[in-house]
């Protein structure tokens, strides 16, 4: 990699409680919670998650969203939606299936599979 090239080691979301939603993506990830600064936390993963208090959230839909999956995308819905996690709709294209939710501030993400 040149060192000019943009690396992403952090994901930051803006948010009114860092420590809940770290919560939700730690165990949603897998990862630990890597640091509690309380008005800024961090999830282990790479890149890093980072969840920021700040007084005035952005309302209406993210414009970046986090796609993920697993190999039973169904049951990882059900396991996301078990954590606070709201299901929204599943779509699919040809090779493709998703379904989209939002996490517990209203941020949202996808859950996908490709087929076959």
């Amino acid at each position: 990699m040149s060192s000019t090239n943009f690396a992403i080691r952090m994901i930051t979301v803006d948010c009114e409680d860092p420590a809940r939603l770290a919560a939700f993506w730690s165990q949603a990830t897998g990862c630990p919670v890597a640091a509690d600064y309380g008005d800024f936390v961090m999830v282990g993963s790479v890149p890093a998650l980072g969840f920021q208090r700040v007084s005035d959230v952005t309302p209406g839909k993210n414009r970046i969203h986090f796609d993920g999956g697993g190999e039973d995308r169904e049951a990882l819905v059900r396991r996301l939606r078990d954590l606070g996690a709201t299901e929204h709709e599943t779509r699919n294209v040809p090779g493709l299936t998703w379904t989209t939710m939002t996490d517990p501030e209203g941020n949202y993400f996808c859950v996908g599979n490709p087929e076959g």
